[in-house]
């Protein structure tokens, strides 16, 4: 009888990767609401409406559900730990969920169990007038929401006027995540004092910097184990993140600190039965560690390098775990020594895309350079500031996928592509 499993917001790209994998074929996969739901950031969102439809869909699903795995972050990421317990099916706890997904309990309960690793931090209200003199750390420094998606109302502070400007934008922006994650919270054992915080609080942090690596890994039955660590490195801009490239190239000795940090933070916070993965900075002169933050998933950025160096797709793990098997990754058995998920970003002011690279193009490009893929996000005649999830330093366009022997070929390889994607872009003229 086959097993089924349940993926919310389930996309045509993820229902090929999942079914790809060795060994499921006794395994349906099912949506469990819309994209556009879970997603794709609709101005307002109302968590108790979405669990409750979520919950009557599969009430009339005429089968048994046997798993569950979370692909995306907030709603999806809190969603599917209380959908599981329904069911009696595997995940990790709500509360454990939710001390990686707010920014400031995470980094309160980080401070209990790794501390060396953690940044000097402090929250605060955004709707306090007086908020600034209540943040304990000197400018510069960063403020981001306890909740939000990606780096949106993310910012580098280094003086008083750039704080108000950027509580004002927070302020008109942060409701979008904040009540929702504050209706999230109710359904959990949360502290006083954090539940006192509220879902639109906003955390203040010293500035960190270095080499970014981010390992990912599973704990099942309380065994933990990491299956890969990825470097994230910043375009030759420097300004925004570039390329996500696997295996990583630190140091083992820096590596095995990150994964202690990441077993020693899990296993305090009580998670069990669920995937993860982490980012890490470096600093390699000081030969600093800081976490940056944990998620509760797989990142799915990551399954097409694991694919093209290690021969399967990390979904091998999401799978297994919701399903209660001990997960089981294979090395180095994809074709490729290294691989990459390169950004395509665009830095300058709005414009209207005039012409973006044709599937011919494309085409002709995955022939050139084999097991290659392209993602351009942007369309003819689409505007730049209508892209979907962009942060605050570049444009995102696209993203491409390639493999390599080594890592000076793989650059290569990537300078090759871009110096053969053809973008037309026209400046917005703003009126006066």
């Amino acid at each position: 009888m086959k097993k089924n499993v349940f993926v919310p917001a389930l996309t045509d790209l993820q229902r090929e990767e999942l079914e790809t994998v060795h060994g499921i074929g006794d395994v349906a996969f099912h949506g469990l609401l819309e994209v556009e739901r879970l997603v794709d950031q609709p101005e307002t969102l109302d968590f108790d409406t979405v669990l409750a439809d979520a919950r009557r869909e599969l009430k009339s699903f005429d089968g048994s559900i046997d798993g569950i795995i979370a692909h995306w972050d907030f709603p999806t990421s809190v969603l599917v730990p209380m959908l599981c317990k329904d069911y009696g099916i595997p995940s990790p706890s709500l509360e454990s969920v939710l001390k990686c997904e707010h920014k400031y309990w995470s980094r309160v309960e980080q401070e209990k169990s790794v501390p060396e690793f953690i940044p000097r931090f402090s929250s605060f209200d955004p709707f306090d007038d007086d908020a600034l003199s209540k943040i304990e750390l000197e400018f510069p420094f960063w403020v981001k929401p306890v909740k939000a998606f990606a780096s949106q109302l993310g910012f580098m502070i280094e003086n008083e006027e750039q704080f108000r400007a950027a509580m004002k934008e927070t302020r008109e922006k942060i409701g979008q995540f904040g009540d929702p994650f504050e209706q999230a919270m109710a359904h959990a054992d949360v502290p006083p004092e954090i539940a006192a915080l509220g879902g639109s609080a906003c955390i203040a942090e010293e500035i960190i910097a270095g080499i970014q690596s981010a390992p990912e890994g599973t704990v099942f039955n309380g065994k933990f184990n990491v299956h890969g660590t990825l470097d994230m490195l910043p375009d030759d801009v420097g300004k925004s993140f570039g390329r996500l490239v696997y295996p990583s190239t630190l140091p083992e000795k820096v590596q095995e600190r990150m994964h202690d940090c990441c077993e020693r933070f899990l296993k305090h916070i009580g998670f069990d039965d669920g995937c993860f993965n982490a980012e890490f900075m470096w600093d390699e002169a000081r030969d600093k560690l800081w976490l940056i933050e944990v998620n509760t998933r797989i990142s799915q950025s990551h399954s097409e390098m694991f694919i093209k160096v290690d021969g399967e797709s990390n979904h091998r793990v999401a799978i297994d775990v919701a399903l209660g098997i001990r997960p089981d990754m294979p090395r180095g058995k994809g074709g490729f020594k290294v691989a990459a998920k390169c950004q395509i970003n665009y830095y300058g002011q709005d414009a209207i895309a005039k012409r973006v690279p044709t599937e011919a193009e494309l085409s002709a490009l995955e022939r050139r350079f084999p097991r290659s893929a392209f993602v351009i996000e942007l369309e003819e005649g689409m505007r730049l500031s209508d892209l979907p999830n962009q942060n605050t330093r570049a444009f995102h366009l696209g993203d491409i996928y390639i493999g390599a022997r080594s890592h000076e070929e793989l650059v290569q390889n990537f300078n090759n592509c871009m110096a053969s994607l053809s973008f037309d872009l026209e400046p917005v003229k703003h009126e006066d």
